[in-house]
């Protein structure tokens, strides 16, 4: 990417918080400036195209500008963002780097500690970052100095797939809720504590878990019967409402030993966020029933949360005008209506929401596979997508 920049000639850098930064001015250097970008990091075990895709598609489009003399003709600057740590895998804390950018990332973040217990203000400035409380307050943009923020991005899910299209524009995000549940019992031995004695932190996580899978299979169920939410939010949760336990972890973790605590993961999304609160509200509560009944403690510990975003409407009629541009610079048949399909899966424009109106394009990927090393997406699809942006850049 960086050689990419120092080609074009454009003004870069990297900021304390390791997001990578490209801009190019224009023909206006006062107006307000669009912002593209993406995310640099990924999961364990994961493909090559989630995040880094979109960053690709935008560098590229203004590769082509500068190639065909036309990048110093647009009509406001242009900066493209490569930002760190996203996924939230290492800090179990998501938008590190576009937080920071829109101002919504808290001084306490830089405390956060790993699994090795290595607090994130320490681990950037290893990587040469220094960062305080007073240099993060500084990365904010001025809201005033930004027109909106464009995401590229691959699905990661079959719907374009299904429809037969390489490009779908974004009508809005899932909000997100992470949870962090610790069960403690009493550790003993896995061959003199009779079964009638035991207070087994691990058989009341595995309730839990399943109790977790019932809520979120059925909301309608306990939502609709309590009054607690209208007949719209109950569709909605219904068709949107997706809860995984991702990561669990026992101590001592022995096979001859009733384990003493464990600590497991819970991810929530739905397109709705008083539905989403509901749950949040209805598991907590079974949560603790189960616990007290097995004599157990249970803590449940937000990690993190998210509102559900919606998408720009100006935005994205521009982006869907962009892409039925690249459609027709390809070859093949592509025609009918380029398909608006929702976001269960959390992006940086979640966050640069808090910032500028946002607008988001999908990009098919083989299977709807992603998070996984079967992650795939055609080479003309990445072709559609780097045409969809420099026709967008060209008419912006």
């Amino acid at each position: 990417m960086r050689q990419w920049q120092d080609f074009m000639n454009l003004e870069r850098w990297v900021d304390e918080m390791g997001n990578v930064h490209g801009r190019v001015e224009g023909a206006n250097a006062d107006a307000e400036a669009l912002l593209i970008g993406s995310h640099l990091d990924t999961v364990v075990d994961a493909g090559m195209f989630d995040g880094s895709l979109g960053i690709i598609s935008a560098v590229s489009a203004l590769k082509a500008m500068h190639m065909t003399g036309k990048l110093g003709q647009l009509r406001r600057p242009v900066e493209v963002i490569a930002f760190s740590d996203e996924e939230g895998v290492r800090f179990q804390t998501t938008f590190l780097g576009s937080g920071a950018i829109a101002g919504i990332l808290p001084a306490t973040a830089l405390k956060t500690t790993d699994k090795r217990g290595m607090a994130l203000e320490d681990v950037l400035k290893e990587n040469s970052l220094e960062v305080t409380e007073e240099s993060l307050s500084k990365l904010k943009y001025d809201p005033t100095s930004v027109w909106g923020y464009v995401e590229v991005h691959i699905e990661q899910g079959p719907v374009l797939e299904r429809f037969g299209y390489p490009l779908g524009v974004v009508k809005g995000i899932a909000g997100q809720t992470r949870l962090k549940v610790t069960v403690r019992g009493s550790q003993g031995h896995a061959g003199t504590v009779p079964m009638s004695m035991r207070q087994d932190p691990m058989t009341a996580a595995a309730e839990l878990i399943l109790t977790l899978e019932s809520l979120c299979k059925n909301p309608e169920e306990y939502l609709s019967d309590g009054g607690q939410c209208g007949d719209d939010t109950v569709k909605s949760l219904s068709s949107s409402l997706v809860c995984t336990v991702g990561e669990i972890s026992t101590w001592p973790s022995a096979s001859n030993v009733i384990p003493g605590q464990v600590t497991y993961t819970v991810d929530i999304r739905a397109m709705d966020d008083t539905g989403r609160e509901a749950v949040m509200y209805e598991l907590s509560r079974r949560m603790y029933q189960i616990c007290d009944k097995r004599s157990v403690s249970c803590n449940i510990e937000r990690k993190h949360d998210a509102g559900a975003v919606a998408c720009d409407a100006e935005l994205s009629s521009q982006l869907k005008s962009a892409a039925y541009s690249a459609f027709k610079r390809m070859e093949g048949d592509i025609q009918g209506e380029v398909p608006v399909l929702m976001s269960g899966a959390g992006h940086d424009a979640m966050a640069m929401s808090h910032l500028a109106k946002v607008g988001m394009l999908f990009v098919r990927c083989r299977g709807g596979i992603s998070h996984s090393p079967e992650e795939h997406v055609l080479d003309n699809d990445v072709w559609a997508a780097s045409l969809a942006i420099l026709s967008f850049l060209e008419t912006l």
